[in-house]
């Protein structure tokens, strides 16, 4: 893998986060905010960004609805990561899947706390589909008359 990141790079494919660049699994050991959560991996903490979504930031109407979703799907659990890279603040950027193969992206994005994250994954028809369907159905933010925009 230290042979394959450079030439990613060099392709510029770190910064097309379509492309996978492995997986690992860990503990998860703290929850931050609806979409960062921290993971105990090989003895080390390793800080999480949930690839593809966006939930309201502290402060913002619904953060807490995010973040405790996410607590109560992830903490303290084994969860496996699929990786796409690192965001502009060095976190990793992956999808986490419970043991049951749950996608916890999907799962945020589907019950409405979080948004699909253009930047991230501009081409996911999944987290486009479940956005829309929770938009349809005014789950979590998406019933607020003026839901939370984007940071």
């Amino acid at each position: 893998m230290k042979r394959v990141l450079p030439a990613l790079v060099a392709l510029g494919l770190l910064s097309c986060p379509s492309v996978s660049l492995g997986a690992f699994t860990g503990q998860v050991v703290s929850v931050l905010d609806g979409h960062t959560v921290e993971l105990l991996h090989n003895g080390k903490t390793e800080r999480i960004r949930l690839y593809g979504i966006d939930c309201p930031g502290k402060n913002q109407p619904y953060s807490e609805n995010a973040k405790e979703t996410t607590s109560t799907l992830v903490f303290a659990q084994e969860v496996s990561l699929h990786v796409y890279g690192k965001d502009k603040r060095r976190r990793i950027l992956a999808e986490v899947f419970l043991a049951d193969g749950t996608n916890v992206n999907h799962e945020l994005v589907k019950a409405g706390w979080c948004r699909w994250y253009r930047k991230h994954a501009p081409k996911d028809e999944i987290l486009k589909t479940l956005e829309a369907e929770a938009q349809d159905a005014k789950k979590g933010l998406w019933g607020d008359s003026n839901p939370v925009p984007l940071e």
